[in-house]
């Protein structure tokens, strides 16, 4: 069984920051102290490097099955441990759908073969799978997706009977992209009026507005209260829903929660002049106040989670006319230098930081032994350099679409190891060939 001593690490770890060693044992993490010895461990001095629980993304999209020519499980995970992403939770919306329990065990085959971050999967509930639902271990995933807005196909659940039904019949944790249908149809009609398929992408966030968010986040937190469900609200992009959720009580208590992604931090309609379509997101990025206000209400745990909603376009695709446009971007490789670079300038500490990035996502899905640097944990571990500086150009972009909304900018740390279950799986720049990735088990 391996071993390997990793020696002056600051630990960033439940709200605190230690200067200790870490000794790993296989997959486990096995001592936590200072000043370890082990003759028999390979032994990597980090130098006071800060060491971070590995990133949990709660909300990713990479492609496969059917949409393969934008990324694949294994591009996109290589991609993700390049940037301390060693947990993805992927989305449902490939081709076939992820809407029956084969299909679902299908994808898992895939990533048992080919990831190299631990992964599990979202459950697509649709209009007519209910009964395929209701078969759906608990254990068996990270949760059930619902799409109250547009999607592919025919994921858009919009049967309040059936959500009705959806809400009741399930233990899981039931995770909404909430915008509602009815304003966005509306709004899309008027521009298009005016504009026909090359609608100015500034009103984007006008089409796809603070009243479609609002009306479909209330409706699906009502719905929550009624009938008891356990809800978490992907991607919240406006700073009036944010009020929609609570502080009151720990998160262990919640019922409802929220997650923010990173480009809703970053980005404000300021930037569609410069970037355009490339970052066109469904929910849309808004404004510079709305940015403000999920900033404060991710600081006072209003907010639960940071995750990417990592959606690889190609650039053809990506720089077609608005309506044909597709939205979505790639992120995971550089999610955590984003909020690091947010962390250098005062915005959040470290410590909140590995609280919504690690140890929140693992409470949330239950997710056995991971999310915390802790003695019997998996040893998923993140090495960060803080006296390097990374610019993100296409030669140093491992997504399989070769581009990034950060292209051009210049972030003030880099990741230089990561550990997956105890294995060093990236190692300033250079991957390893062997994959240790695991399928998530759950404490349900």
């Amino acid at each position: 069984m391996s071993r390997t001593l990793l020696k002056n690490a600051k630990v960033v770890n439940e709200n605190s920051i230690v200067e200790t060693d870490v000794l790993l044992e296989g997959d486990f993490i096995t001592r936590i102290d200072t000043d370890i010895s082990d003759a028999n461990a390979h032994v990597i001095d980090v130098k006071g490097d800060l060491l971070l629980p590995g990133i949990i993304d709660d909300q990713v999209h990479f492609r496969e099955p059917g949409l393969t020519h934008k990324g694949t499980i294994a591009t996109e995970s290589r991609a993700a441990i390049a940037g301390g992403i060693t947990t993805f939770m992927e989305q449902p919306n490939t081709n076939p759908q992820t809407t029956t329990i084969e299909k679902l065990e299908e994808k898992f085959a895939i990533a048992a073969k080919d990831a190299s971050a631990n992964y599990s999967f979202l459950f697509g509930g649709t209009n007519d799978n209910l009964e395929e639902l209701k078969r759906l271990d608990k254990n068996a995933c990270s949760g059930v997706k619902l799409f109250l807005g547009s999607s592919t196909g025919n994921m858009l659940v919009d049967d309040e009977a059936v959500l009705e039904k959806i809400f009741s019949n399930t233990e899981m944790v039931i995770s909404a992209h909430c915008e509602d249908e009815g304003t966005i149809r509306a709004n899309m009609a008027k521009y298009q009026e005016m504009y026909g398929d090359d609608i100015p992408i500034e009103l984007h966030p006008i089409i796809r507005s603070e009243q479609a968010c609002y009306l479909s986040s209330s409706k699906a937190i009502a719905l929550a209260k009624r009938t008891g469900a356990r809800l978490h609200v992907f991607h919240v992009s406006t700073g009036i829903e944010t009020d929609l959720f609570t502080n009151a009580i720990p998160l262990e208590e919640k019922k409802i929660t929220a997650e923010v992604c990173i480009h809703h931090l970053w980005f404000s309609d300021a930037d569609y002049a410069e970037k355009g379509t490339l970052i066109k997101w469904n929910p849309a990025v808004k404004t510079k106040t709305d940015r403000e206000k999920l900033w404060k209400a991710l600081l006072d745990d209003r907010i639960d989670v940071v995750a990417t909603d990592h959606a690889p376009h190609t650039l053809e695709e990506k720089e077609n006319p608005y309506t044909k446009a597709p939205s979505g971007g790639p992120l995971v490789q550089h999610a955590l230098l984003a909020m690091l670079q947010k962390e250098k300038e005062g915005v959040i500490t470290l410590e909140k930081m590995v609280e919504k990035m690690c140890h929140n996502p693992a409470k949330l899905f239950d997710i056995d032994r991971r999310g915390y640097i802790r003695e019997g944990y998996y040893a998923d571990l993140v090495q960060v350099d803080r006296n390097s500086k990374e610019e993100v150009k296409k030669a140093n972009i491992f997504y399989k679409c070769g581009w990034s909304p950060f292209e051009g900018a210049t972030f003030d740390s880099k990741v230089a190891r990561t550990f997956v279950n105890g294995h060093l799986a990236y190692d300033h720049g250079n991957f390893s060939e062997k994959k240790n990735a695991k399928r998530l088990t759950f404490n349900r």
